[in-house]
């Protein structure tokens, strides 16, 4: 819940309220270190030596890496599905056009199709819905394509190809709207918040005979995870945040194929 309106903020107030959370947790551990019940105790803990710090860090890396490979994975995979379903919504136009018989019904469903994806479904993936409008499109599209009488008009190896042109349109939508569905496991988030406030107090027991060095080293710290975590965060929800991948290949598609009925005109 807490991570879901965390990224639903712009870019600038992600990395700000990412850099609070780092600030109050050193605000804690310095108020601890000075603060009088607790000094005595933790001046008692001196003489940790510096590779303990490695051994909580090298964690903290490895799971940083995990997230962050994921979240990228998960946006390679979004700008894929969108080109794929662009690149089938294409090839399904052009094969209605090359051949002999005439698919004009064909062509206006796929219009139908690409039009209620960018202009209903794409809004209800940031909720992680699907667009009725879109898949009721969809499936008219295939059943004109399935129709028996393409096969006999336009002949098999036609009709098979546009057949199976629109089964990879319908399976790049099935992929894109999964990613739009998949949930924010918000366990390895927490994971890597656990962590890093781990890391800082492995700072602060290194450098706890040297004040300043301490909080050098934990403002630094914190700096450097406040830019990888809240780059990382730009990327952990594809099409909902801060950089949603766009609708504009499929905008293109729409638009050339509203632009070759024109020019076949003239």
């Amino acid at each position: 819940m807490i991570l879901g309106i965390w990224l639903d903020q712009p870019v600038w107030l992600i990395f700000a309220l990412l850099a609070a959370v780092f600030a109050v947790a050193i605000l804690l551990i310095r108020l601890i270190l000075v603060a009088p019940p607790t000094r005595a105790f933790c001046l008692g803990l001196g003489g940790v030596v510096a590779p303990f710090f490695g051994s909580v860090s090298v964690l903290l890396a490895l799971l940083t890496g995990f997230v962050a490979n994921d979240a990228w994975e998960r946006q390679r995979q979004a700008v894929r599905v969108v080109q794929s379903e662009r690149d089938s919504a294409l090839a399904t136009y052009d094969l209605s056009i090359a051949t002999v018989s005439d698919m004009s019904n064909i062509r206006t469903d796929l219009a139908a199709y690409l039009d209620a994806v960018v202009t209903d479904e794409w809004v209800r993936m940031q909720d992680g819905e699907s667009s009725p409008r879109a898949g009721e499109a969809l499936g008219r599209l295939l059943q004109a394509v399935a129709a028996p009488q393409i096969s006999a008009e336009a002949g098999p190896a036609a009709h098979n190809a546009l057949l199976t042109t629109v089964l990879r349109l319908r399976a790049a939508r099935g992929d894109r709207l999964s990613l739009a569905q998949n949930t924010i496991d918000q366990s390895k988030w927490l994971t890597l918040m656990i962590l890093a406030g781990l890391t800082l107090v492995a700072l602060a027991l290194v450098h706890l005979d040297k004040p300043r060095a301490q909080i050098a080293a934990m403002v630094i710290f914190s700096a450097g995870m406040v830019s990888t975590l809240g780059l990382v965060a730009l990327h952990e929800r594809p099409f909902d945040g801060p950089i949603p991948v766009s609708a504009a290949p499929l905008w293109a598609a729409l638009a050339q194929m509203a632009v070759k009925p024109a020019a076949e005109a003239r």
